[in-house]
C-alpha cells in the first residue's frame, strides 16, 4: 500500500504536542512535515522558533496543502469546531480529545462518512495502549462479553501512592500535580469524568453503541480516606478506579465508572502508578490483558504518531459493530455489590442496599457491604458530592449479569 506524503497542521503545543514532536523527530521509519502549529498564547516562550507557529486557525484550515490536521488542545468546544471544519474541507484528522469525541461521537462518525475522510483518536482512550485499534480489527466480529480496566493514569498514581506509601489523598494528589500527571484543577480525573469519556469511546467500538455520557454513571476517588485503603489492605485488595461495560443480554449492555476492589490474583492488581490496563473477555478469544503508560506527553504522543502513520496508509475506522447493529440498548437496571463507608444512617438508607453481607460501626467509621441498583446510584449522582460517603465496587458477582 502506498504511503501518502503528509503535511500536518497541528493545534496545540502543550505536553502532548511537544511529546508528539519528540517521538516524530526520533522516528526513523516515518517522516511527516509539521507545516504549521496553531497556539493561542502569543507571549509564551517556546522551545522551537516562533516561525513554526501561527495564532490564526484559518492559516491551517484554509491551507489546501495541509492534508492532515492534528488536534491536541484542551478546549473541547473549540476542538469540535476545528475538527468538524477540517473534515468538511476534506482534511483527515487525528485527535486526542476524549471529551470532544465522547460528547459528539455519533455526529463525528456521520461526518466522516459524509465527507469521506478519516478521524482517528487512539490517544483519547488509553494513551499508549492501542485498545481502539484492537477492538476495530481483532474483535470486529468477536462476541465481546465485557471490557474493564484502569483508564486514568492520574487516579491510579494517587491510589498507588496511598496504598504503597501510606500517603494521604491530598498529599498524593499534590505529588501527581507536581509531576504533571494531574491538572491544577483535577476534577476531570479524580471525579471520574475522564474515565467515563474514555469508556463511552471504547463502547462505541466494542459494541457499536454511542452512549450519551450524561446517561452513564461515574464516581471517582475524591472522597477516599486512609481508612478505606487500610480496609482494602486488610482484606488483601487494592482500590483502583475501574470503568466497566458488558452485556446483560443479547442486545443490551450496561456500563459505569466506580472504584473497585482488586485482589492479588487479578491482572489489574499490579498495574500501578501512571500505568493503564484493559481486560477484554470474549466468547472465543477468552480473556486478554493490555497494559501501558496512561499519562505523560511521550506515551500519548506515541499513540498520536501511530494514528498519523496509519493515516498515511489511508486507514480509517470502519465501525463494524455499529454496522452490525446487534447491541441496541443501554440499561442502568443492574445490580452491583458495593462497599459503602458512611457517617449518617440517613445517607445509608438512600442507597436501598439489599443482601447485606457485612456491617461495621465504630466511633470514627461505619461501612456496609450490600447490593445496590445502578439506577439508584445514578439517581443520587447530584447528592453524592455533598455526602460523607465513599463507594467501592467489591467486584463480587451477584448474578450472571453482574461484573
Amino acid at each position: 500500500m502506498t504511503r501518502e506524503k503528509l503535511r500536518i497542521g497541528m493545534f496545540g503545543y502543550g505536553c502532548v504536542g511537544q511529546g508528539l514532536h519528540d517521538v516524530l523527530n526520533s522516528s526513523r521509519g516515518f517522516r511527516a512535515d509539521i507545516v504549521r502549529i496553531c497556539v493561542k498564547d502569543r507571549n509564551k516562550k517556546r522551545r522551537i522558533p516562533m516561525s513554526n507557529f501561527t495564532f490564526d486557525k484559518n492559516d491551517i484550515l484554509n491551507d489546501p496543502s495541509i492534508n492532515l490536521v492534528v488536534e491536541l488542545i484542551d478546549d473541547a468546544d473549540e476542538a469540535f469546531n476545528i475538527v468538524t471544519t477540517a473534515m468538511k474541507k476534506g482534511k483527515n484528522v487525528v485527535t486526542a480529545n476524549k471529551v470532544m469525541v465522547a460528547k459528539h461521537f455519533r455526529e463525528l462518525v456521520e461526518l466522516q462518512a459524509k465527507h469521506k475522510v478519516s478521524l482517528l483518536y487512539e490517544a483519547s482512550a488509553g494513551a499508549s495502549i492501542p485498545i481502539i485499534r484492537n477492538l476495530e480489527e481483532y474483535y470486529d466480529n468477536e462476541l465481546l462479553y465485557s471490557l474493564r480496566g484502569i483508564l486514568n493514569g492520574t487516579t491510579n498514581y494517587i491510589l498507588t501512592k496511598m496504598y504503597n506509601e501510606g500517603k494521604a489523598y491530598d498529599i498524593a494528589l499534590k505529588e501527581a500535580q507536581d509531576l504533571g500527571f494531574a491538572e491544577s484543577d483535577p476534577t476531570l480525573d479524580v471525579d471520574g469524568w475522564d474515565a467515563k469519556y474514555k469508556l463511552c469511546i471504547i463502547t462505541g467500538h466494542a459494541y457499536g453503541l454511542f452512549l450519551n455520557p450524561d446517561e452513564v454513571f461515574h464516581y471517582g476517588i475524591r472522597k477516599i480516606s486512609t481508612f478505606d485503603i487500610q480496609h482494602a489492605k486488610e482484606k488483601g485488595f487494592k482500590i483502583k478506579l475501574v470503568p466497566f461495560v458488558g452485556k446483560t443480554n443479547d442486545n443490551t449492555i450496561s456500563g459505569f465508572v466506580l472504584p473497585r476492589f482488586i485482589s492479588s490474583d487479578k491482572y489489574l492488581f499490579n498495574v500501578d502508578n501512571e500505568y493503564n490496563g484493559v481486560i477484554t473477555e470474549a466468547a472465543f478469544a477468552d480473556k486478554q490483558f493490555f497494559s501501558g503508560k496512561g499519562a505523560g506527553g511521550h506515551a500519548t504522543g506515541s499513540a498520536v504518531l501511530s494514528d498519523i502513520s496509519a493515516n498515511s496508509y489511508g486507514y480509517r475506522y470502519e465501525y463494524k459493530k455499529y454496522q452490525q447493529g446487534t447491541v441496541t440498548n443501554y440499561t442502568r437496571d443492574y445490580g452491583i455489590e458495593i462497599y459503602l463507608r458512611y457517617s449518617s444512617e440517613k445517607d445509608r438508607k438512600l442507597f436501598a442496599l439489599k443482601d447485606v453481607s457485612e456491617y461495621f460501626s465504630s466511633k470514627l467509621y461505619k461501612y456496609v457491604i450490600g447490593v445496590v441498583n445502578l439506577e439508584t446510584l445514578y439517581s443520587l449522582r447530584e447528592q453524592l458530592s455533598s455526602m460523607d460517603v465513599f463507594i467501592v465496587n467489591t467486584g463480587r458477582k451477584v448474578s450472571p449479569q453482574t461484573p
